[in-house]
């Protein structure tokens, strides 16, 4: 019997160019948003990639915020704001939900420069479900990892925005692992990293954001991949060449 293909939360993401006049001028201007009208998600795995300041954080937030989390992060239910900082591209957002992304159970956000916010919150409201230790008394690392064996209980859409900040090269692994438990519990990642190793899982759908838009790219000619593999085979050239360079 074939197994029947799963059903992703959200199977893509229209950006409406001309939906509304947006305040924050620069996003517009941003070559991934002013190129792209639809972008196909996988029903697993998608990763965003690209140079800091090609709009990959700036979409994964603005997703968020038309999926109804907070610009902050945390799941839906949360409502505060530290700092209003984000921009207003999710004016110009439109998911296309299937229909079983309008019955998940679980949802969350989860941006690496906000994080001590979120934790911050949780402490205030008290929440048992995210374990007995408060994350301001463990590392970041500590705490974004008990968010998935404490918190995250699979069927749901998660969105992560460089969790490698937080994260070791073996907890960058055990992020992987975490990861895989709850896809096996039919969820759904959009992530957008910088991180070869978290952007390595099998079958992932991963999005290159540069000065021509966004385009679809196979791992092994990711920028990510190719700069790490050659600086670990040629780490005492590189370093001489680069160093001579200066």
């Amino acid at each position: 019997m074939t197994q029947r293909p799963r059903e992703p939360f959200v199977d893509y993401v229209d950006i409406l160019h001309d939906r509304f006049t947006l305040e924050s001028t620069y996003v517009r201007e941003l070559p991934a948003v002013r190129a792209t009208k639809r972008l196909k998600l996988h029903p697993k795995v998608t990763y965003f990639v690209g140079e800091n300041g090609s709009g990959k954080s700036t979409l994964l937030e603005a997703i968020a915020v038309a999926d109804g989390f907070n610009a902050e992060g945390g799941t839906r239910n949360f409502n505060f704001a530290t700092r209003a900082s984000h921009s207003d591209l999710y004016k110009w957002i439109r998911l296309g939900r299937c229909v079983r992304g309008k019955r998940r159970s679980d949802g969350f956000f989860y941006r690496a420069e906000s994080f001590y916010n979120v934790s911050t919150e949780i402490e205030r409201l008290g929440v048992a479900t995210y374990g007995d230790v408060s994350y301001h008394d463990q590392s970041h690392g500590e705490a974004m990892l008990h968010l998935f064996t404490d918190r995250l209980r699979g069927d749901g859409l998660y969105l992560f925005d460089e969790p490698e900040a937080a994260l070791s090269p073996q907890r960058q692994l055990a992020f992987l692992a975490a990861m895989h438990g709850l896809i096996e519990k039919e969820s759904q990642f959009v992530i957008a990293t910088h991180s070869p190793i978290i952007m390595a899982y099998p079958e992932a759908t991963i999005y290159h954001f540069d000065a021509d838009g966004i385009h679809e790219i196979p791992y092994e000619d990711t920028e990510h991949y190719r700069v790490t593999r050659a600086f670990l085979m040629r780490r005492e050239p590189m370093l001489r060449e680069l160093f001579s360079s200066e």
